[in-house]
């Protein structure tokens, strides 16, 4: 149990790629963390992308950086609704500046784009979405994985072993 006492906040929308939700919350539950799934609504489920359904245990209204030792963004086409969530931006924005886990792979760095965290980070992503992350003054590395501070991204659900295994190492180390 590497991370009894943490908890995460994973966040989805509908159309969330599906093995970048799943496949990080069971790791985490696997570590001994909890695991906290926001959605636009509470208690709702949310079907992926490919059909997996997710229930929501809080809504994002509800996050509070408080509460969370991290939080992580899975892509899809999740990211292009969740950035529209003033909320969750001022939410993945004090997760950041409080030294906390903030992770997002695929289209999730749409998020932290909206976030406004990006600016001089060592960042990865899906390549459709490279000129955004650099145009939000952020350097674009094509790597399975990007740790820069409290900070790790990954392109795509190929990458998600090397993705949890930061993830779990910075987890860790708090």
């Amino acid at each position: 149990m590497y991370l009894k006492g943490k908890k995460i906040a994973l966040v989805i929308d509908k159309n969330f790629e599906d093995s970048e939700a799943v496949y990080p919350y069971f790791r985490l539950i696997e570590e001994g963390a909890e695991v906290i799934i926001a959605g636009p609504l509470k208690a709702t489920i949310i079907n992926g992308k490919w059909g997996y359904p997710l229930k929501s245990d809080i809504a994002i209204e509800e996050l509070k950086a408080t509460d969370f030792d991290g939080v992580i963004v899975p892509g899809g086409y999740a990211p292009d609704l969740l950035r529209r969530y003033p909320h969750l931006l001022n939410f993945v924005h004090e997760i950041f500046n409080q030294g906390k886990l903030v992770a997002s792979i695929c289209h999730g760095p749409w998020v932290l784009i909206s976030a406004k965290i990006l600016s001089g980070k060592r960042v990865t992503c899906v390549p459709a979405i490279k000129d955004d992350v650099i145009n939000a003054g952020a350097s674009y590395f094509d790597e399975e994985v990007v740790v820069d501070g409290n900070l790790v991204t990954s392109r795509n659900p190929f990458d998600l072993p090397a993705f949890m295994k930061a993830i779990i190492t910075f987890l860790g180390k708090k």
